[in-house]
């Protein structure tokens, strides 16, 4: 018999989420207290800005996803602010 569904608890953002679980981080400590009660997945992207995120928001939260998010925790912000990559594909954002 399968129980109701977890609440889904997503962190998506650049390096910092990404590495949120190495050597006892804010991730692994969240992923301790809601053990058995959420699921919890990682969408974090080393060297990932704002503007490449929204580029795949569709993908990672599809709309007709038949589960959606309970929970989502979204860090951008530091790749945003390094000068521009000649490859317009690294860290950084311009307007």
């Amino acid at each position: 018999m399968v129980g109701p569904s977890r609440p889904q608890f997503v962190f998506f953002g650049s390096s910092i989420v990404q590495l949120c679980f190495s050597h006892g981080g804010w991730g692994s400590i969240l992923s301790d207290i809601y053990s058995r009660k959420a699921d919890i997945l990682l969408r974090g992207y080393y060297g990932w800005n704002s503007r490449r995120a929204v580029q795949v928001l569709d993908q990672v939260f599809p709309k007709e996803a038949p589960v959606q998010p309970s929970l989502v925790i979204v860090y951008f912000g530091g790749n945003d602010s390094m000068g521009p990559h000649s490859s317009g594909l690294g860290p950084s954002c311009t307007t």
